[in-house]
């Protein structure tokens, strides 16, 4: 049993003064139970605690640390400017250095504006999608999460909803009510919210994959049928790119599946594990934001020096076709060594995986959309992840969401978690 005072007493402490302990709530392992680990430093695969212990580490900061930790070439190069300043709420040249590098490894982007994260990406897309378009609704898919602005924070139940209701106290109903829900990998829901509001409806936003319901790949067809249908009806086609941008591809999942949206949200990787945020897309497109058109963003932090290095350096090791084999690699021994510990042990389970993203659902059947992914067993899989995190694998702690692998596991990380898995499932 690993030893967990000293985050006991912290999380005591942060209760105090964090609403429920943590600045984010999955941390606070409200859906698994036990103390949420405070952590101290990483570095490579792994984590280390304020208790002492180690770990193996699959959450990656939620995805940016495609690296590792603390990888000392973005570590160096971030050093080698923080001696310069901070920030300058001001242009700097690392600014046309980056946008440069997202540019060419997504050809769909001809412009793009930095932010200081994904739910600025995408609230920010969402208003310039409605300016460009000279309409008001969008549509989003039941399960996909795209941050927490008040437009994006709606969910509207199973199936296709076209009467939203907001999922947070505080988020109003006028906010909400614009916003149409379709089902995730269905792209006859989405046929007839266009049937219904034609000529209403600005813009389709979409993970296309999805990662906040867990891993869910789209169907076949599915992203081309939302690229007709936008097209057809004038509506723009949102990419929101924030997890899978050169996450499952250098080109994001867009160059991947060979689908040019009209706007992409990025985040996480670009910022190498600083904050970080963009939107970018057409050029007739972005030329609509101020200064140089009319719809207005800013940000103080927005392009600081740090965070841009930061994604230059990241991007820079990156762009290597050997990369994203190693990542491959590694990603479809874990899943298959999982699974054949869950066959052994008689666990249904449905494991699903894109890249170097992995999610494994305790459901006999596969999952694909929200309705399906809520079937899961969410009480066997609290047990799953409590008994990885005692032997020493630092699992999300949600059943919807992610496991993100790093260019930092190594085979013998992969091997270690394959056989605590097979523990785990022993004693289910």
């Amino acid at each position: 049993m690993k030893k967990t005072q000293v985050s006991k007493r912290l999380f005591k402490e942060a209760r105090r003064l964090l609403p429920g302990g943590v600045d984010s709530p999955v941390r606070a392992f409200k859906a698994v139970g036990g103390t949420p680990r405070f952590i101290v430093r990483g570095r490579g695969s792994k984590l280390y605690d304020a208790d002492g212990n180690r770990y193996i580490d699959y959450v990656g900061s939620w995805g940016p640390l495609i690296l590792g930790h603390a990888d000392p070439r973005v570590t160096a190069a971030v050093k080698r400017v923080i001696g310069n300043g901070t920030s300058f709420g001001a242009a700097t040249e690392v600014e046309i250095r980056l946008a440069e590098m997202i540019c060419r490894a997504m050809p769909s982007i001809e412009m793009l504006r930095f932010v200081n994260s994904g739910t600025e990406a995408t609230m920010s897309a969402i208003r310039l999608a409605r300016a460009f378009t000279g309409r008001e609704r969008i549509i989003k898919f039941e399960g996909c999460y795209h941050g927490h602005s008040d437009s994006l924070l709606v969910s509207g139940g199973s199936g296709m909803a076209t009467l939203s209701i907001p999922d947070s106290p505080g988020v109003l109903r006028q906010a909400a009510r614009y916003t149409l829900v379709a089902a995730y990998n269905d792209i006859q829901s989405v046929q007839r919210l266009f049937d219904k509001y034609p000529g209403e409806i600005a813009a389709v936003i979409v993970e296309p994959v999805a990662a906040n319901m867990g891993v869910v790949q789209p169907a076949r067809g599915f992203l081309g049928g939302l690229r007709r249908l936008t097209k057809k009806y004038g509506a723009l086609l949102i990419f929101d790119e924030v997890i899978t941008g050169f996450r499952i591809a250098y080109g994001g999942a867009q160059g991947l599946f060979g689908i040019k949206p009209d706007i992409t949200c990025l985040g996480k990787i670009i910022g190498g594990g600083l904050p970080v945020g963009a939107y970018g897309g057409r050029r007739d497109i972005m030329k609509m934001m101020a200064p140089e058109g009319q719809v207005y963003q800013a940000g103080t932090l927005s392009g600081n020096p740090l965070a841009m290095t930061a994604g230059i350096e990241t991007l820079r090791i990156l762009n290597d076709a050997r990369v994203y084999r190693q990542l491959e690699e590694r990603t479809a021994a874990l899943q298959e060594g999982i699974a054949a510990a869950a066959c052994q042990a008689c666990i249904p389970l449905s494991i699903a995986r894109a890249g170097s993203l992995l999610t494994v659902f305790f459901s006999g059947g596969e999952v694909s959309d929200y309705s399906s992914a809520r079937s899961c067993d969410t009480g066997l899989f609290a047990r799953f992840f409590n008994s990885l995190l005692n032997d020493g694998i630092y699992w999300p702690p949600s059943q919807f969401e992610a496991a993100f692998v790093s260019l930092a596991h190594s085979p013998q990380d992969i091997e270690t978690t394959i056989r605590a898995a097979g523990k785990a499932f022993k004693q289910l």
